[in-house]
């Protein structure tokens, strides 16, 4: 708040929604869609951006230039697996923070996630702490840290899982 004259206060001029960091939210659920742009917005470090699935995803991420994706796995004309892999494959996107939030649970789904380029796998139905978590720790990773993460991840698969 700011002391605008004796008694007088005025509130400090709040972040716009255009001034904050963009998540990108990319699943063919309207509804799993409109939970996660309320927690993020609720949490207001971020300006949610949507997209319902991975061609529309593309588009967005190279309009909107978001921090951080948050993908589904199975989605109609190219699945979270396809979009990771694309945004992974650049290196003018490759620095980006990947979060997979889907409805797999298998461990070689995981897998499967995490190799295509996820720094982050969660699956549904998830918490909102968990979340918010999730895209602080995915922004923290390094590149260094991926390498080494996909490296083990490699040296653990029993067989081919693409």
């Amino acid at each position: 708040m700011f002391q605008v004259g004796r008694g007088q206060t005025l509130d400090a001029p709040a972040t716009s929604q255009a001034q904050k960091p963009k998540i990108l939210i990319i699943d063919d659920n309207p509804s799993i869609v409109d939970v996660i742009r309320r927690i993020i917005k609720l949490d207001g470090k971020y300006q949610p951006i949507v997209a319902y699935d991975g061609v529309a995803g593309l588009e967005a991420f190279e309009a909107e230039h978001p921090v951080c994706v948050i993908v589904d796995a199975k989605m109609p004309n190219m699945d979270g697996y396809q979009f990771l892999r694309c945004l992974r494959g650049d290196l003018t996107t490759a620095a980006t923070a990947l979060i997979m939030l889907t409805a797999l649970v298998r461990p070689n789904e995981k897998q499967t996630g995490l190799l295509s380029g996820a720094d982050e796998y969660l699956t549904k139905p998830f918490r909102a702490h968990e979340l918010l978590a999730a895209i602080e720790r995915a922004q923290q990773v390094t590149p260094e840290e991926r390498l080494a993460k996909l490296q083990v991840l490699l040296e653990e698969m029993p067989g081919e899982i693409f």
